[in-house]
């Protein structure tokens, strides 16, 4: 047993840390490579790799997104808006240098190579982006003569900007919303929140006008008619996984979807294993979300309830949009289940997150329950 009476950083960390959340999130992790064996083999010998290709990296990204989530959850609410603040202006650096120098893939350039990876800055933009908006309406609410309120819109439109440039109307619809939840929570006014509310309809009009991949989308969503096979095809693998699905490996429709890998992969999960297991993955991340939302409502400190509850419910939302997705209750976007689907760029970042999220919700050493307090006592007179 830890010596707590002589305590260290990893044992205040261990004491203090929410094992709900971490027990949470390792099993979404881990999960999540064991699922890769059934979703990704298809797609890899679809294009001339070998079956595993995409299991091996998974494993790969896996390894340093566990270390990365556990080293982040022992930093401060100080170091995590350091942290935030190097993130987010690193990645905005980033997008801006993938418009110009990025690597295109389907018409749209969100990857920048460096060295043998590509990344994805904007997946790492979402949590920073939350972070430091939380800490720019906690400082507006403590001192009324700081503007954060206007630099948390001037940084919105900053970043929808560059999300809109090249083009991923997904990750701008997500990163709006979840600020969308921030800036309800700072307490702003009703003509603020209709006034803005106008702007994101405006937006969307101005996207379906402007975009024609968009108005292609939500145009075979509401009338179902031109190229619909991946949303038809994963419809089709849900239902043909019936409650308790067709077994792993045993899926058939799954190798006929694309990405199955990636955006699909909930649909390859309900074909194998079963609607009861959808139900109980959604079950684990509405559970996220509701004991994220609790946590954070019992803070005091305003920047630590409003970033709890941002990285939360952008977690909850890039989730759900997903799922919709998957169910056909949403046109075809892009968007990864976080934990589940293959992709380096979003687990890493989804474990940032996650970390941040742990660090925020430790307890303090000096709050300690009376009990934890207690067994110090009996520990010091025991080594007497």
């Amino acid at each position: 047993m830890s010596n707590r009476v002589k305590r260290g950083v990893m044992t205040d960390w261990w004491w203090g840390v929410d094992r709900w959340f971490l027990a949470a999130f390792l099993i979404l992790m881990v999960g999540g490579l064991v699922l890769s064996f059934a979703a990704s083999p298809p797609v890899a010998e679809k294009i001339g790799l070998e079956p595993f290709h995409f299991v091996k990296r998974h494993a790969v990204f896996l390894v340093p997104s566990i270390l990365v989530m556990l080293f982040t959850s022992m930093l401060t609410p100080r170091g995590i808006r350091r942290t935030a603040l190097v993130m987010l202006a690193a990645s905005i650096a980033l997008m801006i240098l993938a418009l110009f120098f990025g690597t295109e893939v389907k018409g749209a350039r969100r990857w920048v190579d460096i060295g043998p990876l590509s990344l994805q800055p904007s997946e790492f933009m979402k949590p920073a982006f939350v972070v430091i908006c939380a800490w720019l309406f906690a400082e507006k609410a403590r001192r009324a003569d700081i503007p954060g309120n206007l630099f948390a819109i001037i940084l919105l439109f900053i970043v929808c900007a560059l999300l809109v440039a090249q083009p991923d109307l997904g990750q701008t619809i997500l990163t709006a919303g979840a600020w969308g939840g921030l800036f309800f929570m700072a307490g702003m006014p009703w003509m603020w929140i209709v006034g803005l509310g106008g702007l994101a309809a405006g937006g969307f009009f101005a996207a379906y006008t402007f975009f024609p991949h968009v108005a292609s989308r939500i145009d075979r969503f509401v009338t179902g008619e031109g190229d619909t096979f991946q949303i038809d095809t994963a419809r089709e693998a849900i239902l043909h996984g019936g409650w308790l699905g067709r077994g792993p490996g045993e899926g058939t429709v799954k190798r006929m979807l694309p990405d199955s890998h990636t955006d699909f992969a909930f649909s390859v999960i309900a074909e194998e294993f079963g609607i009861i297991a959808c139900m109980l993955l959604a079950s684990l991340f509405c559970f996220i979300v509701i004991r994220g939302l609790s946590v954070a409502l019992a803070q005091r400190d305003p920047f630590t309830r409003m970033a709890i509850s941002g990285l939360v419910f952008l977690f909850g939302l890039q989730s759900i949009i997903n799922m919709a997705v998957n169910l056909q209750l949403m046109p075809a976007k892009g968007m990864t289940l976080p934990f589940i689907s293959y992709g380096g760029s979003s687990m890493m970042a989804v474990a940032i997150a996650a970390g941040f999220v742990l660090a925020l919700t430790r307890r303090k050493p000096e709050n300690a329950s009376q009990t934890d307090r207690l067994m110090d006592r009996t520990m010091a007179l025991g080594a007497m």
